[in-house]
């Protein structure tokens, strides 16, 4: 095809300004429908945003004949679902992260493109984001000679998570804080993201155990992470994702044999590279729409200009990290 026009399912408040905007800017793209279950959020949208089109059912989009490819931005608890409707229309799928709720689901939808011949990309958008890809050339370039260690710690305070009475199944709660709709806590939401930053810039994890816990009990879902990893590289790393502390904190520290760099997944201050010249700031871009460059990649690999670097595959490998680290969690629970 020559251009993609694009069709998104669940016009919720990410397609507002992290991804929605993308698929009107990137070349050879254009938003033709939206999708939601309120039709009248769904007519709002489209007026807001200068959509032709919009739909209360999300098989009337799919069957839209001037729909060629289909973004799912629902909660995850929904993804396979509707990936495998799209995928059995013919279409190509660009689905939200995390991929599903766990990596049988994730598998189920690669199965089903691989089987109806469409592919299927995942918006882990910092695999394609400038601030990411200074990272890789940094890394590729020998800024820190070889990468040995890698250090994760993501922190936030309880008070920044839910103001919501604590409660295992509290109806109140953001759907990111209940298991049954997005398959954990902000661990599944916001660690992801970090995971699979790692396996783009170190290669896939080959190695990990961790423990899970709830240790504030404002709400069902794990609240602190604590892993250790090794990467296909050699790389070998530890993980905290504590979401019950005094202060937030958001830092990737990668330990090279002649320096170490050090940036976060989250914010845009300028990246920290030490050596034996001493300590300096790498500035590092940060897109106005966050998931333009990914959508772009999307929009060149099926107009036969390139490749994404974000597909079904290797969002299915963090899916698998993430499973293992909250395994023996959700069995107690």
């Amino acid at each position: 095809m020559e251009s993609v026009r694009w069709g998104i399912i669940g016009v919720g408040n990410v397609t507002e300004a992290k991804s929605g905007p993308g698929l009107q800017r990137a070349e050879r793209s254009e938003l033709v429908a939206v999708m939601r279950r309120t039709g009248d959020k769904a007519a709002d949208y489209a007026r807001r945003h200068g959509v032709a089109r919009w739909y209360d059912d999300a098989d009337a989009l799919i069957a839209d004949p001037d729909v060629d490819a289909v973004y799912i931005a629902t909660p995850p608890d929904s993804h396979r679902d509707y990936a495998l409707r799209v995928a059995a229309a013919g279409k190509p799928v660009y689905v939200e992260k995390p991929m599903a709720r766990t990596a049988a689901e994730c598998d189920a939808m690669i199965d089903g493109c691989a089987l109806a011949g469409v592919p299927l990309f995942v918006a882990y958008y910092r695999r394609a984001m400038p601030r990411f890809r200074r990272v890789r050339e940094l890394l590729d370039g020998g800024a820190i000679g070889t990468p040995r260690a890698v250090a994760v710690r993501l922190q936030r305070r309880a008070a920044d998570v839910v103001a919501s009475v604590p409660g295992d199944t509290t109806e109140s709660l953001p759907w990111r804080l209940r298991p049954e709709i997005s398959g954990g806590g902000l661990f599944v939401d916001l660690g992801s993201h970090t995971l699979d930053l790692l396996d783009w810039l170190l290669g896939p994890v080959t190695r990990v155990t961790g423990v899970a816990a709830n240790q504030g009990a404002h709400y069902g879902a794990e609240d602190l992470v604590a892993g250790v990893f090794e990467f296909a590289s050699g790389v070998c790393g530890t993980g905290l994702w504590a979401f019950d502390t005094a202060e937030n904190r958001d830092e990737i520290e990668i330990v090279g044999t002649t320096g170490t760099l050090t940036f976060s997944t989250f914010t845009t201050e300028p990246l920290r590279l030490r050596g034996p010249d001493g300590d300096r700031l790498v500035s590092a871009g940060y897109p106005e729409v966050v998931q333009q460059p990914l959508i772009q990649t999307v929009v060149d690999e099926l107009t036969g200009r390139g490749t994404c670097p974000s597909t079904g595959e290797s969002a299915a490998r963090t899916a698998r990290v993430v499973d293992t680290l909250l395994r023996d969690y959700r069995r107690q629970r």
